[in-house]
């Protein structure tokens, strides 16, 4: 026993010096077998025929045995092998396991045993090639609960006991053969492994590293691991101490010392417990499997891309539909906005077309006065009009002339590129003055003369230039009337000689509804007036349309953008399942040291999710630059890109990850994991 634990792992051991056979009696106790098969059978379906692998298999092994498995290819003993570490079930038969049977375990029960009895070493390694040493050994461990700093450090001590401290941080690829499978035993007890399985463990490798990991094997045997070989070389064989020969699925001899078992018993590794932590709960399984996605998505840069530029352009379309949307309605408010979206006008008649020109029934200068004295009128101007020649000392023009009081350009919020607008004062004395806007001053004076205190001609009325209005820039065109507004009193009495108004344009008081203003004018007007001889109009009810009409086409807009998100989605359940087609070794693997299907499923829908929410978040990004190359280009409609436009294409790419992720994540997590393994 001695000799055994001063065995090193980079010398040729001799066959003698570590067999089991060789260890003194007294470790050797009577007790029930470790594991039993009664009466197993295993058959394999192919259409309408079948092929039986095993039949009528009876076998007992016992704690601390080191048991050969000898055999020709097709002869039944991995098939047996499988059986052994649950990865298949048995056709017919009892299979027990600790005085337990395993026949009728669910999928979960199986995952939950394999991870926290077995061990295994396969012929190719099936190390994960985007993990180094340290993760692959370090996997079994992510599906079980414990402090992750403790189980990298057993990681690391296992990979240390077998003479791969300095490889810590190689990858499969930077390792020899001899390594791979070390890693592989090291990986194998990371759980405990009380029952390690070798299939063909030195198959792939020379003579001297094969011996390397017979010595290690042989050790871990030594130390109380139970240990099944399944191999065809009959020189691995004899390092067992029982050796069983298989032949057409029947057991043709078992030769050997038949020990009872090791008083000792199983344990869990070099001077280690068997780690037998229980299953991680639900959140702990997400957490795990997007950190496993994570490590796969950065090791494999290239791949993610092109899995994820469909989402990429398809978020980006999206999104700049909406910021675009977003913009285009914000422009249009803002215009209305200008032209008074917070004023009310008032008519008389009952409706457009309808208005009582001359008649008594025509709006007049006390309803002005009586709609002044409301608490929720901001200020008030009446308004009147004419049609008038206007002359200058360079055009001669026709042009639209509005007659208001004093109030009209804070109504209209109107700004001033020069001079001031007009007083009460001058609208009582019936002042001869005239306030044009920026584009009849173009058409009335050069471009370098000041208008201000120029004398025009109104019709056969001179008038003095007292201000100009700037001209609100407007996505629809510059107004196609030239308009000039002077004290309405100076329009009746001077130039259009009419004694009524036509209409009263009222602003509402800041933080007042303008649909209950609205709603209040009316039905004190009509007070006043006896009759609903008048009607009104306000901004805000176009506001409303617009606002309503701007939504049903954003949704259009978004509804034609969101088919490349469907088609990017459809890109990327195509290269998740050729993903997963790609990786079904590495399913195996998993399956075979304690994953259940959920965590399969876990990681491949993480992975999945992961790709789209990067991708939302660079399509986002490439939406922000398009957003500022074409706000560069024009103005007319900026993208406004906001929270609620984030939070759209953070949303659109997380459902797409886990919708179109849904099914190849079902197809990971439904293979069957001897397949899966087959297949590397």
């Amino acid at each position: 026993m001695e000799c055994l634990r001063k065995i090193k792992f980079r010398t040729r051991p001799t066959k003698d010096a570590v067999k089991p056979g060789n260890l003194p009696e007294e470790n050797l106790s009577l007790s029930a077998p470790l594991i039993q098969l009664i009466n197993v059978s295993r058959s394999y379906f192919n259409g309408h025929s079948s092929t039986e692998a095993l039949r009528d298999v009876n076998l007992n092994i016992r704690a601390g045995e080191m048991v050969a498995i000898v055999g020709t290819s097709g002869s039944g003993k991995s098939t047996l092998l499988n059986i052994l570490g649950c990865l298949v079930p048995p056709s017919q038969g009892q299979y027990i396991l600790h005085g337990r049977s395993v026949t009728r375990l669910t999928n979960n029960e199986l995952a939950d045993l394999r991870r926290g009895t077995f061990g295994f070493v396969f012929q190719r390694y099936h190390l994960l090639g985007h993990l180094n040493a340290e993760e692959n050994v370090l996997s079994p461990g992510l599906y079980v609960e414990g402090e992750k700093k403790t189980l990298r450090a057993r990681a690391q001590m296992l990979l240390s006991s077998l003479g791969l401290s300095d490889r810590l941080h190689f990858f499969p690829g930077q390792l020899s053969g001899g390594q791979q499978q070390r890693v592989s035993i090291a990986r194998a007890l990371m759980n405990g492994g009380d029952i390690i399985l070798a299939d063909e463990p030195t198959g792939a490798l020379d003579t001297k590293s094969g011996e390397e990991v017979m010595a290690a094997l042989c050790e871990l045997n030594a130390k109380g691991h139970t240990v099944i070989i399944v191999t065809h070389n009959n020189d691995i064989a004899s390092y067992a101490q029982r050796l069983i020969h298989i032949q057409d699925g029947c057991i043709s001899s078992d030769t050997g010392n038949h020990p009872a078992s090791s008083t000792a018993g199983p344990r869990g590794g070099p001077g280690l417990k068997p780690a037998q932590g229980s299953s991680i709960n639900m959140l702990s399984g997400w957490v795990e499997a997007i950190k496993i996605a994570f490590s796969w998505l950065v090791r494999k840069p290239l791949h993610a891309g092109l899995t994820v530029l469909g989402i990429v352009i398809g978020i980006a379309a999206v999104s700049s539909v909406i910021a675009l949307g977003e913009g285009a309605r914000d422009r249009i408010v803002q215009e209305i906005s200008a032209l008074g979206a917070d004023t009310i006008d008032i008519y008389s008649g009952k409706d457009w077309g309808d208005i009582y020109k001359g008649s008594n029934k025509a709006l007049s200068e006390s309803d002005v006065d009586y709609l002044r004295s409301l608490p929720y009128v901001d200020s008030i101007s009446p308004v009147t009009s004419a049609t008038a020649t206007i002359t200058s000392k360079n055009a001669n023009l026709s042009a639209q002339v509005l007659g208001v009081g004093e109030a009209f350009a804070r109504v209209r919020g109107e700004v001033f590129a020069q001079g001031t607008f007009f007083s009460s004062d001058d609208v009582k004395r019936q002042a001869q003055v005239a306030v044009i806007d920026e584009n009849m001053r173009k058409r009335l004076f050069p471009s370098w003369e000041d208008p201000i205190g120029k004398v025009i001609l109104v019709g056969p009325m001179p008038a003095i230039v007292i201000a100009v209005i700037k001209n609100t820039p407007s996505s629809f065109g510059e107004a196609p009337v030239l308009q000039m507004y002077m004290p309405y009193t100076t329009l009746m009495s001077r130039i259009s000689g009419q004694s009524f108004l036509e209409s009263i344009v009222v602003r509402v008081a800041d933080g007042i509804s303008n649909e209950l203003a609205e709603s209040n004018i009316n039905r004190l007007l009509e007070l006043k007036r006896g009759s609903k001889d008048f009607f009104t109009s306000s901004a805000d009810s176009i506001l409303r349309s617009v606002t309503s009409a701007t939504r049903v086409l954003n949704v259009l807009s978004i509804s034609v953008a969101s088919i490349s998100l469907l088609v990017g989605g459809i890109g990327l359940m195509n290269m998740m399942l050729y993903s997963v087609a790609e990786r079904t070794y590495e399913v195996g693997v998993r399956m075979a040291f304690g994953a259940r299907r959920r965590n399969i499923m876990q990681q491949f829908l993480s992975e999945s999710c992961l790709l789209c929410i990067f991708g939302g978040g660079f399509g986002f990004l490439l939406a922000l630059l398009a957003g500022e190359i074409l706000g560069g280009l024009q103005t007319d409609f900026p993208l406004k890109f906001s929270y609620w436009s984030f939070m759209v294409a953070f949303a659109s790419s997380t459902v797409i990850g886990l919708v179109f992720g849904y099914i190849p994540a079902r197809n990971a997590a439904r293979l069957d994991p001897v397949e899966a393994l087959s297949r590397a």
